[in-house]
């Protein structure tokens, strides 16, 4: 009865070092992500600021946008932080006798190694979640919340002496602006035929081509208010009609900025890349697969999404290679930064190979097996040589 309450509480001392093991590296992991997260993100950030500088949307719409960005940004250095968070904790483990403790005890280093594949499932499976759905998700409602809005923000993108060509076939220049806000000396040309029927009837229908100029103008309700101008419509028959006004309004949801609002590859749902992939050109059509001339991209999308997070087991038994050299061995600090490299450069080359997988459906097979054949060959030499070290 006292052996197995003894061995009961060995088991119960060990599940609570592997517990603590892995609670650590998980730890390590979410720090460093969100830190690299964080950096990336602030620097995009700044560059969405032309949302509100060149494109006139509020800084509300602003801060949701950079938002849903944050998911993809993080899918990106997943395997990064996890490949840095075992390497920084095996090594705080070591330099703290942690390991040599554990060593002595009697804790078999396989299985520590199994603590590291299984925390690394979590994080393939957490990478996965993200790539495939979440990603695909946000980035498309961030797209559908631009084209969405309505542009409200416009005099603060119309800038004085300046040509503004921020909206799509329209061109403004504002002379000068008062005290009062208001705009003095507008000009538009209108090459998207937005504004060609102002005035002017069925006269002007079919034309793409009309210029306006006013001599005072203000935004309200969602309107320009020009006063004092005149329309100049130039007809299918390439005949200029002019029209005078004393007051007009233009409602600024005519308006469209250079904003890109069709979704790219990146931003739509991966089962309808794959069904696009799969469903020949005129099933396409009817799927209304707007990639289905570039399946090329489409498979490499496809592959980045299902196969990257597959290289972080990969990560996980090259990193498990530091348990198996000794703290006193006069090369174990070389033998650190070099099992890193070794690990770092698979990921570039993951990256780099990523490109030759939308070439053919074979390539897309070669890579998103060799990432699991590598970590059965790595976990395979590792058992081997741990079990030979058990034996000196």
């Amino acid at each position: 009865m006292k052996v197995a309450l003894d061995i009961h509480r060995i088991l119960m001392l060990k599940n609570k070092i592997y517990n603590y093991l892995s609670i650590e590296i998980i730890k390590s992991f979410i720090t460093i992500l969100l830190t690299f997260t964080a950096i990336a993100w602030t620097v995009r950030a700044v560059s969405f600021l032309e949302l509100m500088i060149d494109d006139g949307f509020s800084a509300y719409i602003y801060f949701k946008y950079s938002l849903l960005n944050i998911s993809a940004i993080l899918t990106r250095f997943v395997p990064l932080s996890f490949l840095l968070a075992l390497v920084i904790s095996i090594s705080k483990f070591e330099r703290q006798n942690e390991l040599l403790i554990l060593w002595t005890t009697g804790l078999n280093k396989i299985k520590i190694t199994n603590v590291f594949f299984i925390v690394a499932g979590f994080v393939t499976l957490f990478q996965i979640i993200l790539a495939v759905i979440i990603n695909p998700l946000s980035l498309n409602k961030s797209r559908a919340l631009l084209g969405e809005t309505k542009n409200k923000q416009i005099n603060s993108i119309l800038k004085t002496n300046d040509f503004s060509d921020n909206f799509e076939g329209v061109t403004f220049y504002i002379n000068s602006k008062n005290e009062n806000g208001e705009m003095i000396n507008i000009f538009i040309k209108d090459k998207s035929g937005t504004f060609a029927t102002l005035g002017m009837g069925s006269d002007a229908v079919g034309s793409k081509n009309s210029t306006i100029y006013a001599k005072k103008g203000y935004i309200k309700n969602d309107k320009l208010v020009l006063f004092d101008g005149v329309i100049q419509t130039l007809n299918e028959k390439k005949e200029l009609r002019n029209v005078n006004f004393k007051q007009t309004d233009l409602a600024i949801s005519n308006f469209s900025t250079r904003t890109i609002k069709q979704p790219k590859i990146q931003e739509t749902s991966t089962m309808d890349l794959v069904n696009c992939f799969l469903k020949k050109d005129k099933e396409s059509d009817v799927l209304n697969c707007s990639f289905k001339n570039d399946k090329r991209e489409v498979l490499e999308t496809i592959s980045r999404r299902t196969s990257m997070p597959l290289f972080i087991p990969l990560i996980a038994a090259i990193a498990s290679f530091l348990l198996i050299y000794k703290k006193e061995s006069k090369s174990s600090y070389l033998k650190k930064y070099f099992i890193f490299i070794i690990a770092f450069v698979i990921l570039i080359f993951s990256e780099i190979s990523l490109k030759l997988t939308g070439l053919s459906i074979f390539n897309f097979y070669m890579f998103l097996s060799s990432p699991l054949v590598l970590s059965l060959i790595c976990y395979f030499i590792l058992i081997k040589t741990m079990l030979h070290e058990n034996k000196i």
